[in-house]
Order: structure tokens, then sequence, then C-alpha cells
């Protein structure tokens, strides 16, 4: 239905620098693809949920991401991004784009990338 594929994960200092990007293509049966969104997950750790944003272009971030990271997303390049600013150790993890779509006659699905992993060296 909607495959997702992330690219840009990789290692950096702290205070430096990353710009994760997915990609995502469409069945003709997808009417819609609402929220898009980057969660994480750190080793032993739950996937959380970093950033998303709507058709709409409405934001949300989580409290840890606040005033360093920017959520961005283009529909013509079907293309979700999100600029990583002064990283810091604890935004290491394995990051996940996510869509929220709609199938004809079906409602609701979700759809995961394989992940990018970001390292974060101190």
């Amino acid at each position: 239905q909607v495959q997702l594929v992330e690219s840009g994960g990789g290692l950096v200092q702290a205070g430096g620098s990353l710009r994760l990007s997915c990609t995502y293509s469409a069945s003709a049966r997808v009417s819609s693809i609402t929220t898009m969104g980057w969660y994480r997950q750190a080793p032993g750790k739950q996937r959380e949920l970093v950033a998303s944003i709507t058709s709409g272009s409405s934001t949300n971030y989580a409290n840890s991401v606040k005033g360093r990271f920017t959520i961005s997303r283009d529909n013509a390049k079907k293309m979700v991004s999100l600029q990583m600013n002064s990283l810091k150790p604890e935004d290491a993890a394995v990051y996940y784009c996510n869509s929220a779509y709609m199938v004809f006659l079906e409602g609701y699905r979700e759809a995961w990338g394989q992940g990018t992993l970001v390292t974060v060296s101190s």
C-alpha cells in the first residue's frame, strides 16, 4: 500500500547536525496519506515519537527535541524530512519513518520504514 524508505543516518559528533529523509510511494488504492512522522528506538528502550506532521503541515514534537529538530514535508517530492541540529548522545537511536494513510473501502492503515541508524559520539 505505502512503502517508506529512509536515508541520511550516520555518525556525528555531539553538537553536530544530520538530515534524515523518507521517500514514500503508494498504490492506487491509497486515497490519502495523512500524518507522517519520525520515531526512534534506542537499545533497551521503547519506540517513541520524535516528530510528526499532518497533511495540513501541523507539526508535533517530543519535548526532548523541541527547538533542535524540524520536520518538513514535500508532497510533490513524496518526501518527509527531519533536520536534526545540536545532536546529543541521547539522540542516538534507530530512526523510523511512519505513515498513516487511508485505503479506499478499507480504512486507515499504517506503514513503517526499515529504519536508519543515528550514532552520536560524545
